[in-house]
């Protein structure tokens, strides 16, 4: 059991940098990939007709008492990794405004769907949470990942979606608690 708040950010964490992976993404065409959702059954973000969405795509949701794969200490020196909560806290604060512009938002990460339940049913999260546990919509993006504990993981950025393409990326995410107000903050200058 760990005391670490998984609400805040620690200080100290280390920046990502713009290693390049997400810059092929504007314009690439959305997998029609049925994803499971917090909401019950499931979700394809893909078509023409679907209204503008913005998928923020983020590791794992950390849980209360719970410490992430190999320990805080290894999962806080990955760049990146931690933030899962205060990133979909973000969106959650500002949900009105994305409603307001008439944008959908989801929250997209590998993690089992009950885990994905839990962390959206504990946050009261307005929006779905996307479980794509065998990167059947993360593969032919070529969305970013990396290893830790055995595991894959997706890494942190923000896809704003429109018309059956990525209109827009946002890479690297950081600080993620900024994610939603940065995500916002764009769409307002890109109607």
């Amino acid at each position: 059991m760990s005391g670490e708040d998984v609400t805040r950010l620690p200080p100290g964490l280390p920046v990502p940098e713009d290693d390049g992976a997400a810059d092929h993404l504007p314009g690439s065409p959305v997998p029609d990939v049925a994803l499971s959702s917090t909401e019950g059954g499931t979700l394809s973000l893909a078509g023409a007709d679907a209204p503008r969405t913005v998928v923020f795509v983020y590791p794992g949701m950390g849980r209360p008492g719970e410490e992430p794969p190999g320990g805080y200490e290894a999962w806080n020196a990955i760049p990146g990794a931690r933030g899962c909560t205060p990133q979909a806290c973000s969106f959650r604060d500002l949900a009105a405004g994305f409603r307001g512009l008439g944008v959908r938002v989801a929250g997209l990460s590998t993690q089992p769907a009950g885990e994905q339940r839990e962390a959206a049913e504990r946050l009261r999260l307005p929006y779905p949470l996307l479980t794509d546990e065998g990167l059947a919509f993360a593969r032919p993006l070529r969305l970013a990942t990396f290893e830790h504990a055995g595991q894959t993981y997706l890494r942190r950025a923000t896809l704003v979606l429109r018309d059956g393409v990525v209109e827009h990326v946002l890479y690297p995410v950081f600080p993620p608690d900024r994610s939603g107000e940065e995500t916002l903050a764009w769409l307002r200058a890109n109607p």
